[in-house]
């Protein structure tokens, strides 16, 4: 099970509290975990990427292991500790203004 930290907002409208968890098959990636979440929670699809292209939303940021993944491909393998939900993946709601 991969254990996922969503942002309140996000929380809020999945209908859910805490961490969510999910299952992926390995190899754990970026996409195969938001794949798995918008799955679970279809009310989520284009909030965390964009739906035409998968892209990253400009103020969403992931996180794993204390490490900005957010510039990462989205196909590369997520830390072990993640992989094995030791450690969290964490999606993040940027702060904007000035």
């Amino acid at each position: 099970m991969i254990r996922v930290i969503l942002p309140p907002h996000l929380r809020n409208l999945a209908r859910v509290t805490g961490e969510v968890e999910v299952d992926v098959a390995t190899p754990v990636t970026q996409r195969a975990v938001l794949d798995a979440v918008e799955q679970r929670y279809p009310m989520l699809t284009g909030t965390m990427r964009d739906r035409g292209t998968a892209k990253r939303r400009p103020l969403v940021r992931f996180f794993a292991c204390e490490e900005d993944l957010s510039n990462d491909p989205p196909d590369t393998p997520l830390p072990d500790r993640v992989a094995s939900g030791e450690e969290p993946f964490l999606v993040v709601g940027a702060m904007a203004g000035g």
